[in-house]
């Protein structure tokens, strides 16, 4: 018997046929295995379902309405795009301050350490402008007089989750009345941490200028005496002129002695007015002083800005109540004082206001019932492709 040599090329395509998985074992498989596959996913989504309804979060959604008191001027609204950048960068170190000094209000921590994170602010808390951005392309045409409205703040849309309804309504309420007790917080620290630098930096000032004009002032009545000696000497040389020169001028000196008393006396008169300017402003910051002892050991106790502008405000109404009539100077700080505050206070009492209930719903159902049965399909597919492989394998 002879025997023929394979072609290797045959040998070659014989071994790649048996490798290559057909259309036809394909379908096969799927038929084998399709009450398995369905099962599994009907599980998955079950389980999926279930869980959305046992563990599901709910979220509530709240919006504060961005009032103003002059709808055509733009910095008569509680917030504008500044401010409200200056909150939302702020925002989150006063919650951390308040957890660290433990005075969060009565069951909100885990919602306060939650308020650290600037991302969340940036993504649940939504200001909605007047014009967006998909608009001033189609207004572009118009003129400029829709530029400021591109920055105008109308509401603050904000979106809370809770583990119910009535937890997620309640942390959308607490966020709401955060933003607004966080925010005057912070305007009246930054207004006190204002007073307080200039009666540190403006008093030493002050009293250097009215030292330095009390000496010239000096100067001054020791030349209106020489010039009336000068007078008293030399009568004749009396008779003022009608033309009109700076008594300062290097040829003022050869005016007559009469103008040049007048114009050294009207010096006087303007050191004098001068100095009662300073002094009433110095006046002024002493007021400010007093009312900085008292009111900055209350920027410790609290971080609730609405309630601490009221504590300012009486403040600031004992001490007026305690000046003389006569001190018009004293009255003058504290008023401009009393305006600052009580314009701080509307901002954030009436001017951030929510004119509807907050909302909350449950949302997801169809996402987490569709992973859940993804994740069961690909589990059980994986499953009966490694039993498949398994039994090939054994059956070499």
């Amino acid at each position: 018997m002879s025997l023929t040599p394979q072609d290797p090329h045959l040998a070659l395509k014989s071994n790649s046929e048996d490798d290559e998985i057909s259309l036809i074992d394909i379908v096969n498989f799927f038929q084998g295995s399709w009450k398995k596959l369905a099962v599994a996913s009907f599980l998955g989504a079950t389980l999926g379902l279930g869980g959305w309804f046992l563990f599901g979060s709910y979220t509530a959604e709240y919006a504060l309405i961005n009032n103003a008191s002059n709808a055509s001027n733009a910095s008569s609204y509680a917030l504008d795009i500044i401010s409200w950048k200056f909150l939302q960068k702020s925002l989150p170190n006063l919650a951390a301050q308040i957890v660290e000094n433990n005075q969060v209000p009565q069951g909100d921590l885990s919602l306060y350490k939650t308020l650290e994170n600037d991302a969340w602010w940036q993504k649940n808390i939504t200001p909605s402008y007047a014009i967006s951005k998909a608009d001033v392309k189609d207004l572009a045409g118009i003129g400029k007089d829709l530029d400021s409205a591109t920055t105008t703040i109308l509401n603050l849309s904000i979106t809370t989750s809770g583990s119910d309804k009535e937890q997620s309504i309640h942390n959308a309420r607490s966020v709401g009345q955060f933003i607004r007790t966080g925010g005057a917080y912070l305007q009246l620290q930054n207004l006190l941490n204002r007073y307080q630098g200039e009666t540190i930096s403006s008093v030493a000032s002050l009293q250097k200028q009215i030292t330095s004009t009390q000496i010239e002032m000096a100067y001054q009545a020791e030349r209106v005496r020489q010039l009336e000696n000068l007078h008293k000497r030399f009568p004749a040389n009396g008779t003022a002129v009608q033309q009109v020169v700076d008594a300062k001028d290097s040829g003022a000196k050869y005016l007559p002695i009469q103008t040049q008393i007048i114009a050294a006396n009207n010096d006087i008169n303007q050191s004098k007015e001068n100095l009662k300017r300073l002094s009433e402003r110095l006046r002024q910051l002493d007021v400010l002083k007093q009312f900085l002892e008292r009111a900055l050991p209350l920027l410790d106790k609290s971080a609730d800005g609405l309630a601490l502008g009221n504590q300012l405000l009486a403040i600031e109404g004992d001490l007026y109540e305690g000046l003389s009539r006569d001190d018009a100077t004293g009255h003058e700080a504290l008023e401009d004082l009393r305006a600052q505050l009580m314009q701080i206070n509307a901002r954030f009492s009436n001017g951030l206001q929510a004119n509807t209930l907050p909302t909350a719903n449950k949302k997801g159902m169809i996402k987490i019932t569709a992973a859940g049965l993804f994740i069961a399909f690909a589990l059980m597919l994986a499953f009966l492709l490694g039993q498949k492989l398994l039994n090939t394998i054994r059956g070499l």
